[in-house]
């Protein structure tokens, strides 16, 4: 039984890898395209959401092998890597909220945005049920983490929902901006935990703590 829901929750680490990379081509073309700077950085952030499920399929393959082994040298790297890339995007969503204010910059439209965020949105819950699944029935902590963590991107695809409906409703100047912005709260968030992660000392996502 166990040997079958670790395969599950290895599938499900592969197939967020796999679809990040997918949003996130598809999120920074359009994000380029149409020059709005949340989608843009929504599909960065899912480049990044990619080197944390890489070690988030390491982390599956060894709690698999040894369920009270530590983090790995490579879990500890990726970890320290994936909060280093969220700070730099935050840094850089800053910037471009700056740049954008300055020049009074609107997007082209967002209407990739709205279709991508309800498009991730529904593949994001849907996986975060089936993490939650697997992490019960294997009665595993790192892997109920893993889908509090996924949680945090369908409230990202809510921001970018959000603020990506709103400019398209009424081509409000600033919807976008605030989009950028919640997405700098939420990666900077996500920063922090990837560090405190690192070092032992913070519970995923601000739930389930790793022994």
């Amino acid at each position: 039984m166990n040997g079958k829901q670790y395969k599950i929750a290895s599938g499900l680490a592969i197939f967020t890898i796999a679809y990040n990379v997918i949003e996130g081509l598809v999120s920074i073309w359009f994000g380029v395209k149409d020059e709005t700077l949340a989608l843009f950085g929504f599909g960065v952030d899912s480049f990044i959401e990619v080197m944390s499920g890489i070690g988030i399929a390491v982390m599956i393959l060894r709690i698999k092998q040894n369920p009270e082994s530590p983090k790995s040298t490579f879990e500890i790297t990726a970890l320290k890597v994936t909060g280093t890339a969220f700070y730099i995007l935050s840094a850089g969503l800053l910037a471009g909220i700056v740049v954008n204010l300055v020049n009074h910059h609107k997007p082209e439209t967002t209407l990739w945005g709205v279709i991508i965020s309800i498009v991730s949105i529904a593949v994001m819950t849907w996986l975060v049920n089936a993490k939650k699944k697997a992490g019960r029935l294997l009665n595993s902590e790192p892997i109920l983490a893993d889908a509090n963590c996924t949680k945090v991107c369908v409230y990202m695809s809510i921001v970018l929902l959000i603020s990506s409906l709103f400019y398209e409703l009424t081509g409000f100047a600033y919807a976008d901006v605030l989009g950028a912005a919640g997405l700098i709260y939420f990666s900077f968030t996500e920063g922090k935990e990837a560090f405190g992660k690192a070092k032992g000392k913070a519970c995923a996502c601000g739930d389930h703590c790793e022994n």
